[in-house]
């Protein structure tokens, strides 16, 4: 393939990943992907089917992420440049790809970040839908919520980026809204305790 898109990151990542909760998480990074594609003047479906494919190894090698990536999405058709990139997000524990480009760098920091704003969405009763940066930063400050999240991979990823933690949140939190019915995110999907579909496009 010339470059990854969506649709082949989900027929992909569905080869490796039945986890719901790592399907939801997959989905999350993607729809942060975009909107830091967005935010880059860069290639929106591109940079999303990158973040979707980040944890293919994930729900079979937890103890050895990353290590069993490279060969299997070369088989795939995945072009070198997305496969350095999904390495490069390891940086630091799980390899040593340093990220270098503004996408490598996304993705690395909105790995962890993603999660905090999505468990903060699900306690809002309207979701994402009417989520702004102070409420996400509230949270952020209490390190006891989402506290699964690495923060200080986060800030070391908006330090690469050259860019606060709260521009970063925005643009993840708007990215997200996009994506807040396939994600359960609305007032809606909340009420009725539906489960998010992440595989939907």
């Amino acid at each position: 393939m010339e470059k990854l898109t969506i649709r082949e990151a989900v027929s992909i990542n569905a080869g490796a990943v039945t986890q719901e909760h790592l399907l939801l998480h997959a989905a999350n990074v993607a729809a942060c992907m975009g909107a830091m594609a967005e935010h880059f003047g860069a290639d929106k479906d591109h940079w999303a089917a990158v973040g979707y494919l980040h944890d293919y190894d994930y729900e079979r090698y937890p103890d050895e992420h990353l290590k069993h990536t490279a060969e299997p999405l070369r088989e795939a058709g995945v072009p070198e440049e997305d496969i350095r990139a999904i390495l490069s997000h390891g940086y630091g524990s799980c390899t040593d790809v340093e990220p270098v480009t503004d996408m490598e760098k996304s993705l690395f920091t909105v790995d962890e970040l993603s999660g905090i704003i999505q468990a903060a969405a699900r306690m809002r009763p309207n979701g994402i839908e009417d989520m702004e940066v102070k409420s996400f930063m509230k949270k952020w400050k209490d390190r006891k919520f989402a506290a699964g999240c690495d923060r200080s991979l986060i800030l070391q990823g908006c330090e690469m980026l050259g860019m606060d933690v709260r521009e970063v949140a925005g643009i993840c939190i708007r990215g997200m809204k996009e994506h807040a019915a396939e994600l359960c995110l609305t007032a809606e999907a909340l009420a009725a305790g539906r489960e998010p579909n992440p595989v939907e496009e």
